[in-house]
């Protein structure tokens, strides 16, 4: 089998060549791309003959994977797999798997991250303290006793939810699936109008689906508080960020933490939320700490070692 890995997968080389030893020791042929390569046309010179291709986040066209003649797999370091032409794989009968649950506690934590950097001030107190400056209207607020809720309760969601509670806060939830651990733990499963209504802080923890894409638009926020701050680690399309941005700007929302946008950083400098007040933006960094991404990458090659046991495992429906 050839295995290509068409893009870099935020580990060293040396890490990479370790994982994969054991697949060339069984005679795999293995290729390694430390570089992205936007050109589809060059993207396609580097996969055609792939069998298994290994991908982080980088769109993998239907066009891409039609050209591939001999693809069987795709091992996705990842655990969303919209950029995924998934329809192209389900015609071809083509094997997807994910990295599922890689980045839980990354993510997580960042969530938080946001929301601390959001309601204590924090970037613009490190400008206000590098010109000599004080905290003269930079004072904010606490995540003690406030509500906290909770777009989807999957494994990030459940984390999200924990750790709020560790902070001292009520937290509500809304997910298709009601977690009996977070209910154990004092979780409020509600209605997404009520969750919308009664929280302080709204976190979204939802895949991107036909159902979720455009889920907080102008109407959903309308229903939030002026005082609530929004958390989105994760994915762009689940917000409208014009509607977004319009409501941080009149005063209708009192900030929002964004690490996820309609397609990947760059972002171009006329997006609206660049100019959004009381915002804090971070170019999809959520899952990207050195612990997640090395446990990434042994769940992507695990992928492939079980896929070729006839044992797939993170399979992708």
């Amino acid at each position: 089998m050839k295995i290509v890995v068409m893009e870099p997968l935020g580990v060293p080389e040396e890490k990479v060549n370790a994982l994969a030893a054991p697949l060339i020791a069984a005679g795999h042929e293995f290729v390694y791309y430390a570089a992205k390569e936007p050109d589809q046309a060059k993207l396609l010179d580097r996969v055609r003959d792939a069998d298994i291709i290994m991908l982080a986040n980088q769109p993998l066209s239907a066009e891409i994977i039609n050209g591939c003649p001999k693809l069987q797999m795709l091992s996705v370091a990842f655990t969303g797999v919209d950029h995924v032409a998934l329809d192209a794989c389900r015609e071809r009968g083509i094997t997807v798997c994910n990295a599922a649950g890689y980045s839980t506690n990354a993510v997580a934590e960042l969530t938080f991250g946001l929301a601390i950097s959001v309601i204590r001030n924090i970037v613009p107190c490190d400008a206000r303290c590098r010109k000599a400056g004080t905290k003269d209207g930079l004072v904010g607020f606490e995540l003690f006793g406030k509500t906290f809720g909770v777009v989807g309760t999957g494994a990030i969601g459940c984390k999200v939810a924990k750790l709020a509670l560790a902070f001292g806060c009520r937290v509500l939830a809304y997910s298709r699936t009601v977690k009996q651990e977070l209910l154990d733990a004092g979780v409020h499963y509600v209605s997404l109008p009520e969750l919308l209504a009664e929280a302080d802080f709204v976190s979204l923890h939802v895949p991107l689906t036909a159902a979720t894409k455009g889920l907080i638009n102008a109407d959903a926020l309308a229903q939030m508080k002026p005082t609530a701050v929004l958390l989105n680690t994760a994915r762009g399309p689940v917000v409208d960020s014009a509607a977004l941005a319009d409501a941080l700007n009149a005063g209708r929302l009192a900030g929002a933490g964004v690490d996820v946008f309609e397609t990947e950083p760059p972002i171009a400098k006329e997006h609206p939320l660049c100019g959004a007040k009381n915002t804090v933006l971070t170019p999809h960094v959520a899952f990207a700490s050195r612990e997640a991404l090395e446990t990434r990458a042994e769940i992507v090659f695990a992928n492939i070692e079980k896929y070729l046991a006839g044992e797939p495992q993170n399979l992708v429906k």
